[in-house]
């Protein structure tokens, strides 16, 4: 049904459907917003109307209203920033940094702030309302996520991202009135989803970019450092650079100035892991069991499986992750050819995720009782804020080299920062191996009904494979309850945490414009550029993964390549 309506007295003829926010924004006419969130690339929109910083006039109403939770009418007209909207919308923010810490030059979140923005939009130069704060201005840290009760503004974007999308539910809030505050998080994976939409400071990731500056200093110490594929088409937004932008040439001169002795590539331990992983998925066709296969390389879907399905632990593959798979080569095979002790070896990824910085302390993940596969995890915020610290512009450098042997990749390693990119990248593998032609491109269908779920379906030998790829963990536990059920023929499943893969990761830089998907539309499509551009594309191709083979591990699937390659899962729900 459509309605006429007017704002600031211009005409528009909208459907009704639509809610004051919506139609504002579909002509470019600002209304601002605190608590309102839209995740397209979820299928997601949070209008609690609680900030009330979005509010309206309407004529012919008493009061104001919220403009995200307000749904035209016909004949509607609506004045959205008149003197008596600017008045009250001023007295709200007032209100908020009346019982927030002022803190702001030291504050992690300072210049991405979305309160302190909308304190400079409205001109608010001084403190209207001063008195004690509700909550002792202090971070509380966790696993990968440190929290200040202080600096939240009660927006609940968190509890809505983690419950709506992750189906998590790990947060909420507990009291009333002035002392509401959200409650410290259970059995949280650790995807960080809930840090990339914090307006404030409140939630923020666990920075080692300290301990990665120490161990840099120490001459002691030799360190490497290998990059994720998601990083190389997000890192350049930090630097004003267009989402989708590769910067891996840039990325690896800037690693080099901060004195990392060498610079590898994750995605050498992305085609290592489809070695593996595809070899697994043959084995298990073989033999028809622990179907459907699912992919392990998100550690925040394996923190969803392990605490909310741990009667399914049996369907991921034993595969490491790319980040810990290469630690493992790393401190054995390479340590070994270049004459260094393992416990002198200090390996640094650089990932889109936080939930990696978790993984690479899990005890499954120690070579021996005191050296873990990887030492260090940093975000892409955190290396963007390490270069600034250093006063390096990566916008600016000459475009370096990895390193050999371990900076050797495809790019089908690369297309796993992308939902389908693992599922894609065994496939070539597999096909390959037993049709003896690679499948170049798997055409994914939309799953009815289920957002971020795709499949397809590919033929191996005599077989046809039913695949399917997922991401967002809200639809990974639809997946999971209709494999309980016994509703879906799945024979393998690619689940990532994040809505859109990982290249959406919870380390990702934060897009201040909230134009989430269309920057995520525009990392997924840089790496699939360079896919396209890469002279081999096919993992099994990778020379310097089958010099591997041939002098350290055997052959995919070895006795030795279980004993480095390959992971165990618990039970986490008792």
């Amino acid at each position: 049904m459509l309605a006429h309506i007017k704002i600031n007295n211009i005409e528009f003829l909208e459907e009704t459907s639509l809610t004051i926010l919506q139609v504002a924004k579909k002509h470019g006419i600002k209304i601002p917003t605190l608590c309102y969130l839209k995740k397209e690339e979820a299928n997601f929109e949070h209008k609690p109307a609680s900030c009330r910083v979005c509010l309206v006039e309407i004529k012919g109403r008493r009061t104001l209203a919220p403009a995200c939770a307000t749904y035209i009418t016909d004949g509607m007209e609506i004045f959205t920033n008149n003197k008596r909207v600017r008045r009250e919308r001023r007295i709200i923010v007032e209100l908020l940094l009346s019982n927030h810490p002022h803190d702001c030059l030291i504050c992690e979140k300072n210049g991405k702030c979305e309160l302190q923005d909308l304190a400079y939009e409205l001109g608010i130069k001084q403190i209207a309302f001063t008195g004690p704060l509700s909550q002792e201005n202090k971070y509380v840290e966790g696993r990968t996520i440190k929290r200040n009760a202080s600096k939240c503004v009660l927006c609940n974007r968190c509890t809505a991202i983690c419950e709506k999308v992750q189906s998590v539910g790990a947060i909420s809030a507990s009291l009333r009135g002035y002392k509401t505050v959200i409650s410290e998080a259970f059995d949280c994976v650790q995807c960080g989803q809930c840090v990339q939409v914090c307006p404030t400071g409140a939630l923020l990731q666990i920075d080692d970019v300290t301990n990665v500056e120490r161990v840099l200093n120490d001459p002691n110490k030799y360190v490497v450092v290998h990059t994720a594929p998601a990083v190389r088409v997000s890192l350049g937004e930090e630097f004003g650079l267009k989402p989708g932008t590769d910067v891996t040439g840039k990325m690896i001169t800037a690693l080099r100035m901060l004195g990392f002795k060498k610079v590898f590539d994750t995605n050498f331990g992305a085609d290592l892991t489809i070695m593996e992983e595809a070899t697994e998925l043959v084995h298990r066709l073989k033999e028809n069991k622990n179907l459907p296969l699912i992919t392990s390389c998100c550690p925040g879907w394996i923190n969803f499986i392990e605490t909310q399905y741990p009667e399914l632990l049996n369907l991921p593959s034993s595969c490491k992750s790319p980040q810990e798979m290469f630690g493992a080569v790393c401190k054995t095979y390479f340590a070994e050819k270049e004459g260094i002790k393992k416990e002198d070896l200090v390996v640094v990824s650089l990932m889109p995720c936080i939930a990696k910085k978790q993984e690479a302390k899990r005890e499954v993940m120690k070579l021996d009782d005191t050296n873990f596969e990887t030492d260090y995890s940093m975000s892409a915020k955190e290396f963007a804020g390490m270069l600034r610290r250093f006063g390096i512009d990566l916008s600016t450098l000459e475009d370096g080299e990895f390193d050999s042997p371990l900076g050797e990749s495809t790019g089908a390693a690369t297309i796993f920062g992308n939902s389908g990119g693992v599922m894609e990248a065994a496939v070539r593998t597999a096909s390959l191996w037993v049709n003896g032609e690679a499948k170049d491109k798997l055409e994914f269908h939309g799953v009815f009904g289920q957002p971020n779920t795709k499949e397809t379906f590919v033929t191996l030998g005599e077989q046809t494979l039913h695949l399917c790829v997922v991401s967002g963990l809200a639809n990974a536990r639809k997946v999971l309850e209709d494999i309980k059920a016994g509703k879906n023929s799945y024979d393998a499943i690619e689940v990532m945490a994040c809505p859109g893969g990982c290249v959406n990761g919870g380390g990702q830089p934060i897009d201040k414009n909230n134009n989430s998907a269309e920057v995520v539309a525009l990392r997924k499509e840089g790496l699939r550029t360079i896919d396209r551009n890469k002279s081999i594309r096919i993992s099994c191709e990778n020379e310097s993964i089958k010099k591997l083979y041939d002098e350290y591990l055997g052959e995919p699937g070895s006795e030795k390549a279980h004993h480095l390659l390959h992971t165990t899962y618990r039970n986490r729900r008792d």
